[in-house]
């Protein structure tokens, strides 16, 4: 997902279809911390699938919320009305594997394309009447099956925008902001929203979201080809695991993945712990907003004023500290205490723009799409696994013993994770990364 003028116009008149730009130079004479943000919105490619991605956003959140809300008024259901948002994680693992060759068999901008109008089109039936619960949480599950597909080429995209240096992870960062926020004013809006219209006229705001950013995508980003073309390319299961067979890639991968699984524990068991403290639902708000919001301002501290080679160099240092934090609840924090122990295993995830960039050194062109798809995927999934885990746990022990137990179980995981990373030469770097030959 690279030039500094506009590069994806169709020329007046001509009819003709803007091709692929060639990465844009290095900013001149860059100040020590980096381009910095304000070098990534200069270019007008990236500000398109920016402004894309903010439609995007505002499509699911809203969906996720008016139909969790028409299903509950359809069946009085609690079950069924919380297995409206379950069925945003789990399909993910299914279109993750089988669908990701897709990303690189298939030029990225038709895939983009493509997954908006099938969103578009799942959101249409929703809003209809006569269709059946069952169909209501199918066609949620095909929006989830997508949405991988979708992530994994627009990351992937990214670097053809971008170049693979600062501008990619700044505009990686940038994205991953815009995610976050979402959290903290996405259900806020969809509530005042559903205050106004019923769910179904909640859902037609939504289909017209993803229409508006398919649009986008189509007419202000420029035409590529299929990262794979001309190359043999497997499908399915055979070409995940082609993937996978790159020890350093896998590596970096487990390194994207052991954190989000542990650092969801307080979040998904925020709303017992707050009644188990007794305390307000606004305590409540500042549990929940307190993690987002530390991730915010770490990824914007990273970015706006760390070096490429500083953010590289604190990768490992910030990761194996991520859940460290919570080790807080051991003592049955306040809501003051536990919101501080939040914030700061939140701003711990600003090593994600480091780790992009090993990332997106390590893993050979023609398997980009596959990979970031698989990435992004396995993210998805393990929020889900670790958000069910607590649950469970929670249910044989007392809530801040669990989120405490999370602090010691998880620095355990990513030091092994870590050490895996190390014995796999992944914090290289670029010049170190064998970007062709798998490592078994």
């Amino acid at each position: 997902m690279p030039k500094h003028d506009d590069p994806a116009t169709t020329l007046p008149g001509t009819g003709q279809e803007p091709t692929a730009p060639a990465p844009p130079p290095p900013p001149p004479g860059p100040a020590p911390a980096g381009p910095g943000y304000r070098a990534v919105f200069r270019v007008r490619e990236f500000r398109i699938v920016f402004v894309a991605h903010l439609f995007s956003l505002l499509g699911v959140v809203v969906s996720e919320l008016a139909l969790t809300v028409l299903v509950y008024e359809l069946t009085r259901s609690p079950l069924l009305s919380s297995l409206t948002f379950a069925l945003g994680f789990l399909p993910y693992l299914v279109g993750g594997t089988l669908l990701a060759g897709l990303t690189d068999r298939l030029p990225p901008r038709r895939i983009l394309v493509v997954c908006d109008l099938v969103c578009a089109g799942c959101v249409a039936l929703m809003i209809v009447p006569a269709t059946p619960v069952a169909v209501l949480l199918a066609l949620r599950c095909a929006v989830a099956v997508v949405s991988p597909v979708f992530n994994g080429t627009r990351m992937a995209t990214l670097a053809d925008i971008l170049g693979e240096g600062d501008l990619f992870v700044l505009g990686r960062s940038l994205l991953r902001i815009v995610s976050q926020s979402a959290l903290l004013a996405g259900f806020a809006v969809g509530g005042v929203l559903l205050t106004v219209v019923p769910p179904r006229g909640a859902l037609v705001v939504t289909a017209t979201t993803f229409l508006v950013s398919a649009l986008l995508l189509r007419l202000g980003t420029a035409r590529r080809p299929a990262r794979a073309a001309g190359k043999a390319a497997a499908g399915g299961l055979s070409g995940t695991w082609a993937v996978l067979r790159n020890r350093r890639v896998r590596a970096l991968m487990l390194m994207f993945w052991v954190p989000p699984l542990f650092a969801v524990v307080p979040e998904a068991l925020a709303a017992p712990y707050a009644d188990r403290i007794g305390v307000s639902t606004a305590a409540l708000g500042l549990l929940m907003c307190a993690l987002p919001v530390g991730t915010i301002a770490g990824e914007l501290f990273a970015g706006s004023f760390l070096t490429a080679s500083t953010r590289s160099r604190i990768v490992l240092p910030l990761a194996l500290t991520g859940v460290l934090p919570y080790l807080l609840y051991a003592v049955e924090p306040g809501v003051a205490l536990a919101a501080v122990a939040l914030f700061l295993a939140g701003a711990t995830g600003a090593y994600t723009l480091g780790l992009d960039a090993w990332f997106v050194a390590a893993v050979p062109e023609e398997q980009r799409g596959r990979a970031m798809t698989l990435m992004t995927a396995g993210m998805m999934t393990v929020q889900g696994i670790g958000m069910a885990g607590a649950g469970v746990a929670a249910e044989f022990a007392p809530v801040h013993a669990v989120v405490a137990g999370t602090g010691v179980l998880g620095t355990l995981c990513l030091l092994a994770a870590a050490a895996e990373l190390r014995a796999a030469g992944a914090t290289e770097g670029r010049d170190g990364a064998d970007r062709h030959v798998p490592h078994g």
